[in-house]
């Protein structure tokens, strides 16, 4: 929903009312992830999709029903085999979407007004939407901030809204979009446990490349496609140039391991070296292989591997933090040029990421999208 915060932010300000319809969960080939929106106001104007088109009319339909009676409901769409033409998505996957008034009475219009306004650009917080449980509580919404404080609420007793802004809250901090169950148990605050979707948004993920050579602009420019912030860092001044590299976010001159000791990174952060040298690569791997980030690789031909290792043994890394290092680095792809090097690296990393195999996808046979891998780091 936050990709439509500019266009929902001006309805509110004019004063519009409206229902939006958010994809709540997905299973298959879906073609949008959750989070993934569309909403109509009472003159009839759409904004957005949830399917890319699949289903778009029914959703629609959906919407004007949900502002004709003010009710909050959930609809799941599927593919289906007996007739091509009904409501379905064509890919094979699934959807199931949460379609929510947004009444001028309603509770839930100035949290929505204050989540538009904090969140769109990776303003820390999390949107959460009940979707499943007790009828009253149906579209109920809260906006958790990083420090557990919240707005809004689920219209059940204080206990409940504490224990939703506290789940959602633990998937914020995990830089994650999914659902939860709250309530230790059925009769705990009320006739069922309630489930939310929790959509969060965080600061996008951080991309530090170390090694200031050809290969690195071209990550840098693959590593912004895909969303991250990219820092390249070298020691060498004279390589290390905002001239060199103006698609990077930022660029730093220090010893790459001296600068990693200090710089913030998190479970999300990939870290690329790229400087096939052992001076700087040695000691900057003893301090990337201790922290709890996402991926670490490191560049170098198999002779070169084969010495790194070396190296990082006598300086007292163990195994099990040796087998967290991702060199030579990327996926067999046949790379040559600087570009295609960045794919192959990019491509390991969304493998790693996601769970994937990197094997062609003519190969195997389980689902292109297949459910239980993470979910999504943004919204």
């Amino acid at each position: 929903m936050l990709d439509l915060a500019d266009d929902l932010r001006h309805w509110l300000a004019e004063g519009r009312e409206f229902a939006v319809a958010t994809v709540v969960s997905v299973g298959g080939s879906a073609p949008r992830g959750p989070g993934a929106a569309l909403a109509v106001d009472a003159g009839g104007t759409v904004i957005g999709s949830v399917s890319g088109g699949c289903v778009e009319g029914a959703v629609y339909d959906l919407c004007q029903e949900a502002l004709a009676d003010g009710r909050a409901r959930t609809q799941r769409f599927g593919y289906s085999d007996e007739d091509a033409f009904a409501v379905g998505l064509t890919c094979g996957g699934t959807i199931e979407v949460l379609v929510t008034p947004v009444a001028a009475g309603s509770p839930v219009r100035p949290v929505l007004r204050s989540a538009l306004t904090d969140l769109p650009g990776g303003g820390p917080g999390a949107l959460a939407w009940v979707t499943e449980g007790p009828a009253d509580l149906l579209g109920r919404a809260l906006l958790v901030r990083p420090d557990g404080t919240y707005e809004g609420g689920l219209g059940g007793a204080a206990e409940l809204d504490r224990a939703a802004a506290a789940a959602a809250r633990d998937l914020l901090h995990a830089g994650r979009t999914g659902t939860v169950t709250v309530g230790p148990d059925a009769d705990a605050y009320c006739a069922g446990r309630p489930t939310l979707f929790v959509q969060s948004s965080v600061p996008p993920p951080r991309m530090i490349v170390f090694g200031a050579i050809d290969f690195a602009a071209a990550l840098v420019r693959v590593g912004a496609f895909l969303g991250y912030r990219v820092t390249v860092c070298d020691a060498r001044p004279v390589f290390a140039t905002r001239a060199r590299f103006p698609e990077a976010d930022e660029v730093v001159v220090d010893w790459p391991h001296r600068y990693l000791r200090t710089t913030r990174t998190d479970a999300r952060t990939v870290l690329c070296v790229l400087t096939h040298d052992a001076k700087f690569d040695v000691p900057l791997l003893e301090v990337a292989l201790g922290l709890p980030v996402a991926y670490v690789g490191a560049m170098g031909s198999r002779r070169t591997h084969t010495d790194r290792l070396r190296r990082l043994r006598e300086a007292g890394v163990g195994e099990r933090a040796l087998s967290r290092l991702h060199s030579p680095i990327g996926l067999d792809l046949g790379a040559r040029t600087p570009e295609e090097t960045a794919l192959s690296i990019a491509a390991e990393i969304v493998a790693t990421r996601h769970g994937g195999t990197g094997a062609p996808l003519t190969t195997t046979t389980a689902p292109i999208h297949r459910e239980g891998r993470a979910a999504s780091a943004a919204a």
